[in-house]
């Protein structure tokens, strides 16, 4: 396929495997300029598959630096009323949400990082009713990657901005499995992933310990009833969808309290406009005692300040380092595709999707049950190929689940 038909085929694909539209269902594409193409191409597919309505929320780079580098902080920390009124009549609705990811990693690099953290604590807390029906799967939701230049070329800094760009589209559409039969490609991937997430549900492990030659040695206990959950995913009326467009994890939920030891990050992280590398974390009752950062220490430290629950683990996957991603042996300075690429970690609010009859409780019994909350949900990298994961049943029993970075099983 040439460029045009794959950009029509990966756009075709993230509406009828990602967010699957359903007839009269309305739908919001969030996308940068730069990715106009291919979001113009999901709401044409998105009403040929029934979709009433395509509701697009543009961005872009250039005017998010100049904003925050000129607007003063109560307008930055401003969310104004009409925005949270549009979140709230979409999911009312029922509406898929699609998001393309693809910013400049560095972008706001220049900024101070309490003026971005400021702002991010009062979005986040203006728009917590929406992070919380996107976690507990309340609407069907999507993230996808876009190819954008300033990406293109943090990525690839040895190519020119053509090259680069031509270059990272390949490897998105390549990740993505966009195929000339995507549908099939999916149904057949995702039911590998979802065998690995039933085996791994079926041992109901008490914890996990991870260790490996960096220096990691972290012990992290799991909730009782916990559930392993990957590839696609359901809302409560059991419309299937698929959360994140590429996908590789095999995920749960740690017990708030029950992380001991420490972790090393083993790929930077991108994170407000800021990129934070080499860093550990260490951990005592589930909360953050110490860490350290030779690059983006302040921007880290920020993270961690959002609020209690930041400073807990929300998230625990597990991804091989002999997987599709992983082997590209390419560091892409986004979350969705490295996460991808490596076992990782997050930090802040859990997916109580992956406790059993959680949706049946309110927050302080999830509380009460380990499951952590936070107005942040940020992923970090922490898989490599020395990794070695043990997990103790609820009997006793030690298994090995992962060995020298890969699936024991």
């Amino acid at each position: 396929m040439n460029f045009k038909k794959r950009l029509d085929a990966y756009a075709e694909m993230l509406i009828k495997v990602g967010i699957r539209i359903k007839k009269d269902q309305p739908l919001v594409i969030r996308a940068p300029i730069e990715a106009r193409d291919l979001a113009v191409l999901a709401a044409k597919h998105a009403y040929l598959n029934g979709a009433s309505d395509v509701h697009i929320l543009w961005s872009d780079d250039d005017l998010t630096l100049l904003r925050y580098t000129h607007a003063p902080e109560e307008v930055l920390n401003n969310v104004p009323e009409f925005q949270k009124e549009m979140y709230r009549y979409y999911l009312n609705q029922g509406a898929g949400f699609l998001s393309f990811t693809g910013s400049d990693p560095d972008l706001l690099k220049t900024i101070d990082s309490k003026v971005l953290q400021g702002a991010m604590m009062n979005r986040s807390k203006a728009l917590e009713f929406y992070s919380e029906a996107m976690m507990s799967d309340k609407n069907p939701w999507t993230v996808a990657g876009v190819a954008t230049k300033a990406w293109a070329k943090k990525v690839y800094p040895e190519l020119d901005e053509v090259e680069a760009l031509e270059t990272l589209w390949d490897a998105i559409f390549d990740m993505s499995r966009v195929t000339d039969d995507a549908v099939k490609t999916w149904e057949d991937h995702m039911n590998r992933i979802n065998a690995l997430a039933k085996k791994m549900t079926d041992y109901k492990f008490t914890s996990l310990h991870y260790q490996n030659s960096l220096g990691t040695d972290l012990f992290i206990e799991l909730p009782e009833n916990h559930l392993w959950a990957g590839g696609g995913s359901a809302t409560p009326d059991g419309e299937p969808f698929v959360a994140n467009i590429p996908t590789e994890e095999v995920f749960t939920l740690p017990h708030a309290h029950g992380v001991n030891g420490i972790v090393y990050a083993t790929m930077p992280l991108a994170y407000n406009g800021n990129i934070i590398d080499k860093f550990y974390v260490r951990f005592k009752d589930g909360v953050v005692v110490d860490f350290d950062a030779e690059q983006g220490k302040d921007t880290l430290k920020n993270l961690l300040d959002t609020d209690e629950g930041a400073k807990r683990l929300g998230e625990v996957a597990l991804v091989p380092f002999d997987s599709p991603i992983s082997n590209r042996n390419q560091l892409f300075y986004n979350t969705l595709f490295d996460e991808n690429a490596s076992c990782h970690l997050a930090f802040g609010r859990a997916y109580p999707t992956c406790l059993e009859g959680a949706d049946a409780l309110s927050k302080e019994e999830l509380k009460k049950l380990g499951v952590n909350d936070s107005l942040v949900h940020v992923d970090f990298m922490v898989g490599s190929k020395d990794m070695s994961i043990i997990g103790t049943t609820v009997d006793g029993e030690k298994i090995t689940v992962f060995k020298d970075g890969n699936w024991a099983f």
